[in-house]
């Protein structure tokens, strides 16, 4: 039995309730008819994780956040418009299991890596990226001993990156209104933890299924 039952059931394909959205399948059928490959749009999720992790760095203003939270949003729409337009209209490649995960990878450390200097915990912005990378190893690793992939949380890819986002909105305003700068000190803290918490879980129900079916 699934120990928690309002988690997501397991698959291969993480669950995205806007895979559904009309103006979402208009668009992704848009970009297949221009040829743009999938994997380029993976690709691209790189680009825009390093020029957000560069603003967040690089641009004292309130402007340099705000731009971050943008770079998140667009990341997010490269992970859900390559799997569209890879899936949905039929432009898979061989090669796409790895343009999947590996740019996901890199992008959730760009991201994380410049929130922990932004917030002066750098450590834990390290932290935040090692574990990150560790809940999508235990996710893959359960799809290969179980045939399916559990993508639940607390703290999965999209948690991550809506509190970071969150956190980039209101930290400039935090700075500006009340003098303080908390938000993206707890932001990473939050991620951090809430990461390990979900390596924790997926390697809890996994262990149970591997025993479930022995």
């Amino acid at each position: 039995m699934d120990p928690d039952p309002t988690a997501p059931k397991p698959g291969n394909r993480r669950p995205i309730a806007a895979r559904s959205n009309s103006l979402v399948q208009r668009f992704s059928a848009w970009l297949a008819r221009t040829g743009v490959s999938p994997n380029g749009i993976s690709l691209a999720s790189i680009v825009f994780a390093a020029l957000g992790a560069a603003a967040l760095l690089e641009i004292d203003a309130p402007w340099g956040a705000w731009l971050c939270a943008l770079a998140i949003v667009l990341r997010l729409l490269c992970n859900l418009f390559d799997g569209l337009v890879a899936v949905e209209h039929g432009r898979k490649t061989p090669t796409g299991v790895l343009y999947n995960e590996v740019p996901d990878r890199i992008a959730d450390s760009l991201f994380l890596v410049a929130l922990g200097y932004a917030a002066g915990l750098p450590w834990c912005g390290w932290l935040a990226a090692l574990l990150a990378a560790l809940t999508a190893y235990i996710r893959t690793l359960g799809g290969t001993v179980l045939g399916s992939q559990d993508f639940r949380g607390p703290m999965a890819k999209p948690h991550r990156m809506w509190l970071m986002v969150a956190a980039c909105v209101l930290a400039p305003l935090e700075t500006r209104f009340a003098g303080t700068g908390y938000t993206l000190r707890v932001a990473v803290v939050v991620i951090a933890a809430g990461s390990a918490l979900t390596c924790w879980t997926r390697l809890r129900v996994i262990a149970q299924r591997l025993q479930e079916a022995a």
